[in-house]
């Protein structure tokens, strides 16, 4: 929803500081207060996200800070991966798609490239758990995450934040708001991030220093408000430079899946060379008309971005030989590199809504989507003088989605609601994918023929749900939706002569649920209870001792579990949150068999049909732990002519499998891990100096893997810590 003018957020009334604001959310396109929207949403906004993102983190940051949700990279700052209720896409090819879509200021970002655009000067975050095919965009049949920015006002405001931290960390953010006119106001916010280095190599080959980056971003909008005509402009780009995520070469003990003995995060002994950049920059037009009993909207985006990252894949040096000084035995060199020259992203969407007060409330709209890009994949030769390039290999895809969607609110009484949406959507891609070297290289072979696929589907998707509000206080909710993701397209070709594609998935969904403000609107609870089937649902399959991925589609796959939500004011002075939710997954398809790992891993799953094979029937879904709790305590006091406080905050997740397959060694553990912020603030809040610390404990342990080489793991962040100082105007 675009308001005609930002305006501050109000308390419900005035009360002695013990009772909770009312949370407003536009999960249904519309403001509506978060009781009376049938669907399991947790919102963060404010003091929250300073807290999460104090370090100059990524969008990881949101990872287990509520129910049912993951965010995870196998390429480190860039290309996040997310899981709502275990659904989500392993995948790293440059144009994977995911079942979890994301929306920032009204406008989907389909590539991973762009779902990763720093959260700053963000109003609030929403995420929608579920299929949310009838309302926003497309492929969200796990859900959406939902930014929404901070809008231009008509006063003359901002704030600079500064903070320094550990490795030579500095992060800047700041904003400023500016009335150019009576119709007319400026919003500019930026966001700057760079760390220095804090891995080595100790051998003379190879990248020397590693981990530092230097990550800018910026946002201007311009608002317009005039009669019953109001607009929005908003510009962003962001430059990114640092490194690939570190692949580091037998750091898991066989048989287990700690970490070997005399592990130093420090050093990284490498041949290969490592390095990543991103560019993306945009733009978006939103147009509201207010007419007697309607209102007109038009949302015009562009996006696009270039990409490139390089890194060390087998994750050490030499290979057919183990030294004492190194990572051990590799068996061979693998050295690649990944990168999108070209990405253009359009979306047009047309959206018409009543306006009244009356006990029927509709929105109808069309929408439509086009993507091009190109992706490129290097191989290079390590053992080779100079590390020269010895393979490459192209894909383009060019994507186009069109859908009109709608949705009907009825009030049967004051107390009584109900909800449902139809969209139909219709999507094709056009793809190739050719692989060219030079001939007498270790490939062997000058080419292969240009490949080529071009999936189509249509679907029909709906929702139905309805809220009750029992008193004051509380709801209840029940809610039926349907979900769908288009075709997927894997065309990996460097290291392989096929392209794969996977078949359209389907989901149907089922939860119910109660919000409830209890202890005279001091504490607030929600609580959902959930099932889901996935029909077809997209996989990724890796290649067993080939650096190659490919999509399968398993018969079906199941979810079910609780999801709750507590938010408390202790007294004036303690406030207190708590999230947990409980997935249990498991696909189910007794004849689905992949390749396992090709690094002589100690598999689980009985052996497949085919030799080198073996059957996931049964698995839970990869990267989907049980179990995801978070945990925040704060206390604040008056000093002097301040406020002084401390709080800390906890995120939890469980176990969970890497692969499709089950494996010892690649069984991840469970993660605890801890922050904590202490500050004061004075000059009615004008200022405020804050110390913080993130992953307190410094637990360190292998959170994903690469299979097909050796024993290569990836880390979760070490500690980080510094201080900030902000001041708002």
């Amino acid at each position: 929803m675009q308001a005609a003018w930002a305006q501050d957020a109000k308390p419900e009334a005035k009360n002695d500081g013990t009772q909770l604001e009312t949370v407003i959310v536009t999960a249904n396109r519309r403001a509506e207060n978060i009781k009376e929207v049938p669907m399991s949403i947790s919102a963060i906004k404010g003091e929250a996200l300073d807290t999460y993102n104090a370090s100059g983190q990524d969008i990881r940051f949101l990872a287990a800070r509520v129910p049912s949700l993951n965010v995870e990279s196998d390429f480190g700052r860039t290309f996040p991966r997310f899981y709502i209720r275990g659904l989500g896409n392993t995948d790293f090819d440059l144009n994977a798609s995911q079942p979890v879509g994301l929306v920032y200021d009204d406008v989907v970002q389909e590539s991973p490239m762009l779902k990763g655009f720093p959260v700053f000067d963000v109003d609030q975050v929403e995420i929608l758990r579920g299929p949310q095919g009838t309302l926003f965009g497309r492929n969200s049949p796990a859900g959406v995450l939902k930014f929404d920015s901070a809008k231009p006002t008509r006063r003359f405001e901002g704030y600079a934040n500064v903070g320094f931290g550990n490795y030579k960390a500095i992060n800047l953010e700041g904003a400023v708001n500016v009335p150019l006119s009576p119709d007319w106001a400026m919003r500019f916010s930026g966001q700057s991030q760079t760390r220095d280095d804090r891995v080595t190599n100790p051998r003379s080959t190879g990248e020397k220093n590693l981990e530092g980056y230097r990550d800018n971003a910026a946002r201007l909008q311009f608002a317009y408000k005039n009669g019953d005509f109001s607009a929005l402009i908003n510009l962003h780009g962001r430059d990114m430079s640092g490194n690939a995520t570190l692949f580091r070469a037998n750091i898991i003990q066989k048989g287990t899946n700690e970490l070997v003995p005399g592990f130093d995060y420090g050093s990284y002994p490498t041949d290969g060379l490592n390095t990543q950049t991103l560019k993306s920059s945009g733009g978006s037009l939103r147009l509201r008309w207010d007419l007697p009993g309607i209102s007109l909207h038009s949302i015009t985006a562009y996006d696009k971005a270039k990409f490139y990252s390089r890194a060390d894949v087998d994750g050490g040096y030499g290979a057919s030989f183990a030294s004492s000084m190194g990572p051990g035995f590799i068996p061979f060199p693998s050295e690649t590199a990944d990168g999108l020259p070209s990405l253009k992203q359009i979306t047009q969407e047309f959206r018409v809504e009543s306006n009244t007060k009356d006990p029927l409330q509709w929105i109808g709209g069309l929408y439509y989507f086009s993507e091009e890009l190109q992706v490129d994949s290097f191989d290079y030769n390590s053992l080779a003088p100079g590390n020269p390039q010895d393979g490459y290999a192209v894909q383009h895809q060019n994507a186009k989605s069109w859908a009109a969607f709608g949705t009907v609110n009825y009030a049967v009484t004051e107390q009584f609601k109900l909800r449902g949406g139809l969209r139909y959507t219709s999507d094709k891609k056009d793809f190739d994918a050719q692989r060219t070297w030079t001939p007498g290289t270790a490939f062997g072979t000058p080419g292969t023929p240009v490949l080529r696929a071009n999936p189509s589907a249509t679907n029909i998707s709906w929702d139905l749900g309805a809220n009750y509000t029992l008193d004051k206080a509380t709801s209840v909710f029940a809610r039926i939706a349907t979900g769908y993701r288009a075709p997927s397209i894997q065309g990996r070709v460097l290291f392989g002569d096929s392209i794969s594609v996977a078949n359209s998935e389907k989901t149907l969904s089922f939860e119910a649920g109660i919000k409830k403000d209890i202890l005279d609107n001091t504490a607030r609870v929600s609580a959902t209870v959930f099932q889901y089937t996935a029909k077809d649902l997209q996989l990724t399959a890796g290649s067993g001792g080939v650096n190659q991925n490919k999509l399968v589609n398993a018969d079906k796959a199941v979810g079910q579990g609780f999801e709750m939500d507590l938010q408390a004011n202790l007294s004036r002075n303690w406030k207190t949150t708590v999230g947990i939710s409980y997935n249990d997954t498991e696909i189910k398809d007794d004849k689905l068999f992949v390749a396992p790992c090709g690094n002589g891993c100690t598999v689980t799953n009985p052996a497949g049909p085919v030799k080198g094979t073996v059957l996931i029937g049964g698995n839970p879904l990869p990267r989907a732990p049980k179990w995801v709790g978070n945990f925040s305590l704060r206390y604040s006091t008056q000093i002097g002519e301040g406020t002084l406080y401390a709080n800390t905050d906890w995120s939890y997740k469980d176990s969970y499998n890497m692969f499709l397959y089950e494996a010892k060694e690649y069984r991840a553990k469970s993660l605890l891990e801890g922050g904590v912020r202490v500050g004061y603030m004075w000059a009615d809040g004008k200022y405020e100096l804050a110390a913080y610390g993130r992953n307190i404990t410094n637990k360190q342990q292998v959170v994903a893997a690469i299979d097909f080489n050796n024993l290569t793991g990836i880390l979760n962040e070490p500690r980080s810590y510094g201080v900030q100082f902000k001041a708002n105007f």
